[in-house]
C-alpha cells in the first residue's frame, strides 16, 4: 500500500493497545474504540463506544477502513456478558461498517483457545475439532462463526493463555503456595500479551503486503507445559518453599497447542517460553 494503512481496533483494551503501538510504529493509522478512551495509546485516534450499544457512534471513523480488529473482553463472565460482547458486539461493529458502505480488506478477530473440549493432554492445531463443552468455548465458536460469514474476508487468532505485566494471577497463586496435580500431567497454553498483539500484528502486515492468510491461527509460545513444571519453576525463581493446603487446583483442561501454521508464515514469539516471559515480569517485581 502507497498510503498507510488505516486500522479501528474495537475493544482496544489490553492487546488491543499493544496492537495499536506496534501498528503506530509501522506508520499505520489507528483508530481505536473503548468506552474510556483516556486510556488509548498516545497516536491513537479515539472512538469513544460501547459495543453493547446499537447506535453507530458519532465519532465512528469517516472514509476507508481498511482493516478491522475485533478484540474485545466480556465485562461479565456469565453466558449473556459473554453473547454482549462476541456476539452481539461484532454484530453492532458490522451493522456500523455497512451503514457508512465501508468493506474492509480483512477482519481480524481475536478469539481464544476455549472453543476447543478437549482435556487429554493431545496436540491441538488450527484444523482439531472446536467443540467447547463450556459455554464461553461455544459462544466464542457462534462469534467466530460470525466473522467468517460476514461477507469480509476474515481470520480468526485463538489465544491461549494469556500473561504478562497486569495479568500476574499464576505469580500470585504461587507467592500463595499453590499447588497443582502432576498426575497426570495437565497441560496448559500461554502467551506473551506482547506477543498476542505481536502475532496480530504480523498477520496485517502479511495482508498488506500481499500474503496468503488462513482463516485460522493459534496464538500460543512454542512450549506449552505442564501446570506443575510452570508452577515449581516459578517457586524456585520465587524462593517460596511452603505449602498451601486449600490452594490445590486440578483444572479439567488439558491440551497442547501448536502454533506451527503462525510459524509456517514467518511469525516468531518474542517469549518463546514462559521462562522467557515470567524472567521479565520477575524482574519487574
Amino acid at each position: 500500500m502507497s498510503a498507510p494503512a488505516s486500522l479501528l481496533i474495537a475493544g482496544c483494551g489490553d492487546v488491543g493497545g499493544r496492537l495499536a503501538r506496534q501498528m503506530l510504529q509501522a506508520r499505520w493509522t489507528v483508530h481505536g474504540l473503548r468506552r474510556q478512551v483516556g486510556a488509548l495509546p498516545a497516536g491513537v485516534l479515539p472512538v469513544p463506544a460501547d459495543l453493547q450499544q446499537a447506535e453507530c457512534p458519532s465519532a465512528w471513523p469517516t472514509g476507508q477502513l481498511d482493516y478491522l480488529v475485533y478484540c474485545a473482553a466480556a465485562g461479565q463472565s456469565d453466558e449473556p456478558g459473554y453473547r454482549a460482547a462476541y456476539v452481539e458486539g461484532l454484530r453492532h461493529v458490522l451493522d456500523w461498517l455497512a451503514q457508512r458502505g465501508q468493506r474492509p480488506r480483512r477482519l481480524v478477530f481475536v478469539s481464544s483457545s476455549g472453543v476447543y473440549g478437549q482435556q487429554d493432554g493431545e496436540w491441538i492445531d488450527e484444523d482439531s475439532p472446536a467443540e467447547a463443552g463450556r459455554f464461553s468455548g461455544r459462544i466464542m465458536r457462534e462469534a467466530e462463526q460470525l466473522a467468517l460469514e460476514s461477507g469480509i474476508p476474515a481470520t480468526v487468532v485463538r489465544l491461549t493463555g494469556i500473561y504478562g505485566p497486569g495479568r500476574e494471577w499464576l505469580l500470585k497463586q504461587v507467592q500463595m503456595g499453590y499447588r497443582v496435580v502432576s498426575e497426570p500431567p495437565l497441560y496448559a497454553n500461554r502467551i506473551h500479551a506482547e506477543d498476542a498483539a505481536g502475532l496480530v500484528a504480523f498477520l496485517l502486515q502479511a495482508d498488506a503486503s500481499g500474503e496468503a492468510l488462513a482463516d485460522c491461527y493459534l496464538g500460543v509460545d512454542d512450549e506449552p507445559a505442564p501446570l506443575h513444571e510452570v508452577v515449581g519453576w516459578l517457586r524456585e525463581q520465587l524462593g517460596v518453599s511452603g505449602w498451601a493446603e486449600e490452594s490445590t487446583v486440578r483444572r479439567s483442561g488439558s491440551k497442547r497447542c501448536s502454533n506451527a501454521r503462525a510459524r509456517a508464515l514467518g511469525w516468531v514469539p518474542h517469549y518463546p517460553s514462559y521462562r522467557e516471559g515470567y524472567s521479565e515480569l520477575l524482574k519487574a517485581h
